[in-house]
């Protein structure tokens, strides 16, 4: 029997950020993977989904350019296939940095399945490998129904559509999560006929029902986005036919984006005594990733929490950290920052509408439509809400489906991090035109409804003390 300090399971962002941490107090490890090398964001999801979008958006951007005085964009013309060499490409690249991390490690790692024999004891192939602590990391697989299986290679997934040489005329998304979202509009920008579905009201993770009705304003007007319906699907000869709502949609190939499962299965926890909870995950610290009674930690995808790239990073870090350790030590998590990267980009930034209670906060709003800076780029479209507490004027949180939203939610971010007020951010400056002056509106609007604020603080007033700063 082979005996270690740590055993990874999983060579992902969890996994590969746990291993920095166990190599820096021992080498005596290893890290197990089944499956290609690389993390899922590097492979099949952030990173090439954003090349794509990327391709996809500037080949959209020819139709504002008549607005602005370029002729000539008739002539413009879209190669997918082109387009997609050009993601693989880069996805390559992406993986490589990704992979070199394992490389050189010789017997520490194992490229093999692995299922507990015990809670500190690991089967891997013919050996068992007994480790002092053991870090889960395998990530997760996206859902896919077993009812459909039986179309084959018309149903994609997200690990495979990066696979694809070319791309059909006609598509369905179905799933509009963040990713679902992601794909449906670039498939579009791209010239592809897009139908998309999703079972609930609400789209790209979104709770706030005002910034949802936004959103789905804005992506409605460029592809067919069907939400409350339950989606039946038959084959009729190449095509395949979407049933829903009394309506009938037929499409060459459909694009499951339901979201992702953690990839437990076959490691055998319930058979060493983990309890596992309704979606299979085990309970755990989410600051210190430990399972409860058990020499075992859980971090990125494969726990569910938080099921995107940072947090999965942060939480192979802690994993790591504690593995190596006599106690567990609990951190603080990040403020919650999610992004969707449509146009306009979908946002949740620190609590979300869905939990704040009634009394305690209150709300400013900003409509994109008519902000100046936004205008000039033809990007006017969507909404901002912000929350803050009612007793003080704490920033809480904000949802947003809003021009250059992924650089406004970082901006509140952070100051949610720092514990920011609302009037802490009216004394920052805002230079003009720039779109953070829809925030700045938001801010003022939260700030009036409070019960109390600060004097002066809607003008910078110099105070009587040459020396104090402004206001």
């Amino acid at each position: 029997m082979r005996k270690v300090d740590v055993a990874i399971i999983g060579a992902g962002s969890a996994g590969l950020s746990a291993l920095s941490e166990v190599r820096k107090e021992t080498d005596n490890f290893v890290i197990i993977n089944h499956g290609p090398y690389g993390t899922s964001c590097a492979r099949v999801a952030c990173m090439p989904t954003k090349a794509l979008i990327d391709a996809a958006r500037a080949y959209q951007g020819r139709l504002f350019l008549p607005e602005i005085g370029v002729a000539g964009v008739a002539g413009l013309a879209i190669d997918i296939p082109a387009v997609l060499r050009h993601v693989r490409r880069l996805r390559d690249g992406f993986v490589s940095g990704m992979v070199k991390e394992t490389e050189g490690l010789g017997d520490k790692s194992i490229t093999a399945t692995a299922r507990f024999a015990e809670p500190d004891v690991i089967r891997v192939n013919d050996t068992l490998i007994k480790a002092g602590r053991v870090v889960i990391a395998t990530g997760s697989t996206p859902v896919f129904p077993e009812e459909w299986h039986q179309f084959g290679p018309r149903f994609l997934t997200t690990d495979e559509i990066f696979e694809q040489l070319d791309l059909p005329g006609r598509m369905a998304v179905v799933g509009l999560g963040p990713s679902g979202l992601e794909f449906a509009q670039a498939l579009h920008y791209l010239g592809i006929q897009v139908s998309a579905f999703e079972a609930g009201s609400l789209v790209g993770g979104l709770s706030d029902p005002e910034v949802n009705r936004c959103a789905v304003e804005k992506l409605a007007s460029e592809f067919a986005l069907h939400r409350q319906v339950k989606v039946e699907i038959a084959a009729a000869g190449e095509e395949l036919v979407l049933r829903h709502g009394g309506q009938e949609t037929r499409v060459d190939r459909v694009l499951l984006t339901m979201g992702r499962r953690p990839a437990l299965a076959g490691l055998g926890l319930e058979q060493v005594g983990v309890a596992l909870g309704p979606r299979g995950v085990p309970a755990h610290d989410p600051e210190t990733m430990r399972i409860a009674g058990f020499p075992i930690y859980i971090a990125g995808d494969a726990n569910n929490d938080r099921p995107i790239l940072h947090e999965a990073v942060d939480e192979g870090h802690i994993a790591g950290y504690n593995a190596v350790r006599s106690e567990d030590h609990c951190f603080k998590r990040r403020t919650g920052l999610a992004i969707t990267f449509t146009e306009p980009n979908i946002a949740r930034v620190g609590r979300s509408f869905a939990s704040l209670k009634e009394g305690e906060y209150v709300v400013g709003d900003y409509d994109f439509g008519g902000q100046s800076r936004a205008r000039m780029s033809g990007s006017n479209h969507g909404c901002l809400r912000l929350y803050a507490a009612r007793e003080n004027g704490r920033l809480l949180g904000a949802e947003m489906a809003a021009p250059a939203g992924e650089h406004l939610a970082h901006l509140l971010a952070w100051s949610i991090g720092r514990k920011a007020t609302l009037f802490d951010m009216l004394q920052q400056p805002c230079y003009h035109p720039v779109v953070e002056e829809g925030l700045r509106t938001a801010i003022r609007k939260a700030s009036s409804l409070l019960p109390s604020r600060p004097r002066e603080i809607e003008m910078l007033l110099c105070r009587s003390q040459p020396s104090e700063e402004i206001c």
